[in-house]
């Protein structure tokens, strides 16, 4: 097998980089959910050596996210964990960052819901949470390019879409998170962070 590969990937890790070096900085241990092709973690976890890496997502990506890890051979990054985001028990705890790429729009909002709830138990007060993609606000598209994504998602999941920052926000909050900051990237993404109260 081929190691697989996302070009948005090697398109968005530079700057999303550029923000893990200044709002993980403090931590150590980050869980990443729905690592997809695996290229996130190995890249963060070569740039961010001070991390502990956990890739995770469903076991059918595991194989292609195992050939990227292994070939890295980086000491921080670990072997991807099954998470189906929907389970009521993960198999990780105390973890004091969680980061997610693309994720919560290829889910359906039961999922988005459950993945909150089990994000708010295996976080550690304090820790931090970092989802990057693109959101609307006020229930409106930033960009038409996102509106034909959105389009394009639901032609292939009627469940899947372009989430609203309120309601991410206030899943958040009902978890005892607080938003940080949302920063504007390039392409019509952001990145937003929440910190768990201590």
């Amino acid at each position: 097998m081929q190691k697989p590969y996302a070009e948005s990937c090697d398109q968005n890790r530079d700057v999303i980089l550029d923000i893990l070096r200044n709002v993980f900085v403090d931590r150590h241990h980050v869980l990443e959910i729905g690592s997809g092709t695996g290229q996130h973690a190995v890249y963060f976890g070569r740039h961010l050596p001070h991390l502990i890496w956990q890739p995770s997502d469903v076991a059918s990506t595991h194989e292609g996210i195992k050939l990227w890890v292994s070939e890295a051979n980086l000491p921080n990054v670990r072997m991807p964990l099954e998470i189906d985001v929907a389970s009521a028990q993960w198999p990780i705890e105390n973890v004091d960052a969680i980061f997610s790429a693309n994720a919560v729009h290829i889910m359906s909002w039961a999922h988005v819901e459950k993945m909150f709830s089990g994000i708010g138990r295996v976080l550690l007060p304090g820790g931090k949470l970092c989802l990057y993609g693109p959101f609307n606000y006020k229930k409106m598209y930033t960009s038409e390019s996102n509106a034909r994504f959105d389009q394009w998602l639901k032609s292939r999941d009627p469940d899947s879409g372009i989430r609203d920052f309120e309601a991410l926000d206030r899943l958040a909050r009902n978890i005892g998170m607080t938003l940080v900051e949302d920063f504007r990237m390039p392409q019509n993404n952001r990145t937003l962070l929440w910190q768990k109260q201590t």
